[in-house]
């Protein structure tokens, strides 16, 4: 039986959400905090990116994909909406923006890993 990745890739996608999550935290808690620069990690696509996973063809019935080179799209880092008269970097609206992004990214993570592991359950159980 060949490892099933996807549980690793999704273990790793839900520790990066955790830790932009409390991240996220922290510039709100510090919203107030003269001179607080906001934090961030980089986006999990890029942290992706390095791990340099690679489509494998395990039927003849695939499509073929070694002599192409699929791109991914730029995204732009976006600065900080505002910056206080205290040099606060801090957008209480930006963060909440993010950290609703984040939770979304983690409830659909959650959805993926359950509804892979009942399919799982499901071949191990017929076989």
């Amino acid at each position: 039986m060949q490892p099933v990745h996807l549980f690793d890739l999704a273990a790793r996608q839900a520790q990066w959400a955790s830790v932009r999550q409390s991240l996220i935290a922290g510039n709100i808690a510090n919203a107030n905090t003269p001179g607080y620069v906001a934090r961030d990690i980089e986006p999990f696509s890029k942290i992706l990116d390095s791990t340099h996973l690679d489509m494998t063809r395990t039927a003849s019935g695939h499509i073929d994909t070694s002599g192409t080179s699929l791109g991914t799209g730029k995204i732009k880092s976006e600065d900080s909406w505002d910056v206080s008269f205290s040099g606060n970097s801090v957008s209480v609206d930006q963060e909440l923006v993010k950290a609703g992004a984040t939770d979304r990214a983690f409830q659909l993570n959650a959805s993926l890993v359950k509804a892979f592991h009942r399919m799982f359950l499901m071949s191990v159980r017929s076989s």
